[in-house]
């Protein structure tokens, strides 16, 4: 889960970002998947991003199986203090980054990485350049767009929410059935991310279901940077 942090995101949108993706984790809806099946459980691993050289991990790669697990991940994203914020907007190279934390995770049978951004690219590699060919295999790239308040009214902000979220379907996500979720400001944030990770979660519980118990030792954990 790559969070963007670059200059066009103040202290207050960053802490409502953070807040954010606890609320979605603790959501109860979001619980029952996460706890469904403690022997193949999902990993989380979350990152923060703004230029070609800024990222700093917030948490380690966690598997999510007791209430415990959660409350640690939820811990460490409260106490995170911002880090290195670049005034420039890299998400090619969040991507990268992104393939880089979830390519040694072989052992999950779904990876994907989830990308959260208010603007486009405008410093290092552009997303749309980077290939299949340097994409860990069955890594999924999914984009979450958030919309900022607009000096020219709800209108506009409207607007620059659908420009943006065209870009992310043109240049940023890929990989079978990857979507776009769209926030429309940073105080929507948490409700969208809940949104977004029940969509991307809602696979997996249908293969948990399905999966039966003579074969639960055969399940891999899931990867979701």
């Amino acid at each position: 889960m790559g969070l963007d942090v670059s200059g066009s995101v103040d202290d207050e949108e960053y802490q409502l970002q953070l807040q954010g993706v606890i609320a979605a984790l603790n959501a109860p809806d979001v619980q029952d998947v996460l706890f469904m099946q403690p022997e193949a459980p999902i990993r989380l691993h979350v990152y923060e991003w703004s230029g070609p050289i800024n990222q700093t991990i917030i948490v380690p790669w966690t598997a999510i199986q007791t209430p415990a697990d959660l409350a640690q991940v939820s811990g460490l994203l409260a106490g995170h203090q911002r880090g290195v914020r670049a005034p420039t907007t890299a998400i090619g190279s969040a991507i990268l980054a992104g393939y880089s934390y979830l390519n040694p995770q072989t052992d999950c049978w779904k990876r994907t990485l989830d990308l959260s951004g208010d603007g486009e690219t405008n410093v290092g590699p552009l997303p749309e350049t980077i290939g299949d060919d340097q994409r860990p295999v069955g890594v999924v790239v999914n984009g979450l767009v958030i919309g900022a308040a607009s000096v020219d009214g709800e209108t506009q902000r409207f607007v620059d929410i659908k420009q943006l979220s065209a870009y992310y379907t043109a240049n940023v996500i890929r990989g079978p059935d990857a979507f776009v979720e769209v926030a429309l400001g940073y105080e929507d944030y948490a409700a969208a991310m809940e949104r977004k990770l029940l969509r991307e979660l809602a696979s997996i519980a249908i293969g948990q279901l399905s999966v039966g118990r003579t074969d639960i030792d055969n399940v891999d954990p899931v990867g979701l940077d």
